[in-house]
């Protein structure tokens, strides 16, 4: 039996995409309105899932109008162009900055394989080119209608990638903030907590901090993250990654290597999640190893160029 979609109210639906086999990691949202509309794709791995998610909410491939991706790293955008190709009446939604990578995106792999090493077709491939004139570019103040009385509005949003957006949608007053807000952790049952991403090799925590603030002054009712999943509790989410930016930081500056960087990120996070109450056993430790490694390289990356 297929799973289904989580209903998020307002006709909002996330579709888990099982990134990297894991429960919960990267999701699909689904506006289903007068024009269907997804944000995110996850990565191509994740595609069969989004195509059993619709499905499951009766919606057809050809029904597809938009699909927006906050940013083009491989876990958001990289199953664009494989699932564009099942979808006839679709056009993708990005940041002018990203349009050229997904024409071509071999800067993109290349930059990934360096990241992921041997694990990268695993895990991303195949990463299919998308036709220049199905791409729509989207930056600070447009807007996009889905339907009579939801107009999404854009924001440019940098600080983990010069090329991301953001999405607020006025229905729900949610704001969809890919990787600028941070990661939504939620695996263990009765614990969420939140993380900042600081992947290379555009991550700025001045600029991140920026944004943070400004989805702070912009009152939303609801976060949506790529990782993943609603919280209707944005100033705590908000808060915690403020404080734990200034954590990576500090860390870092104290370190030669992104190695010694991943290795005390990781003994710091891991006696917090302790305290949370987080079983040594469970698989989000794996989650989070994944995680600090790419965030320590993010880190070394931004002090080594700064």
């Amino acid at each position: 039996m297929k799973e289904q979609p989580v209903d998020l109210g307002k006709d909002i639906y996330l579709i888990d995409g099982y990134d990297m086999g894991f429960e919960g990691r990267t999701g699909t949202y689904v506006l289903n309105n007068k024009q269907v509309t997804l944000i995110e794709t996850g990565p191509s791995s994740s595609v069969e899932k989004v195509k059993d998610g619709l499905e499951a909410l009766d919606i057809a491939l050809e029904d597809v109008k938009y699909i927006i991706l906050t940013h083009i790293h491989l876990d958001h955008a990289g199953g664009a162009g494989l699932l564009l190709a099942s979808c006839p009446h679709a056009e993708i939604v990005v940041h002018p900055k990203g349009k050229r990578h997904l024409v071509d995106p071999s800067r993109l792999v290349k930059g990934a394989r360096a990241v992921y090493g041997e694990d990268f077709d695993r895990l991303f491939a195949p990463v299919v080119p998308i036709p220049e004139d199905r791409i729509i570019e989207k930056g600070e103040e447009d807007t996009l209608t889905i339907d009579q009385g939801r107009q999404l509005e854009f924001l440019d949003t940098p600080g983990h990638a010069n090329h991301h957006i953001g999405i607020y949608d006025p229905l729900s007053n949610g704001l969809f903030t890919g990787d600028t807000a941070g990661i939504r952790y939620h695996q263990v049952e009765g614990v969420t907590f939140y993380l900042p991403t600081t992947s290379p090799n555009q991550f700025h925590p001045e600029a991140m901090l920026a944004q943070i603030q400004r989805f702070r002054h912009l009152e939303p009712s609801r976060l949506y993250f790529g990782h993943f999943g609603m919280t209707e509790q944005p100033e705590q989410a908000l808060r915690e990654v403020r404080e734990w930016i200034g954590i990576f930081l500090e860390i870092a500056k104290q370190q030669d290597k992104p190695e010694e960087i991943e290795a005390k990120l990781l003994e710091r996070i891991e006696t917090y999640v302790k305290e949370l109450g987080v079983p040594e056993t469970h698989s989000l430790h794996d989650i989070l190893q994944l995680d600090v490694r790419v965030c320590a390289m993010g880190l070394y990356d931004y002090l080594r160029k700064d």
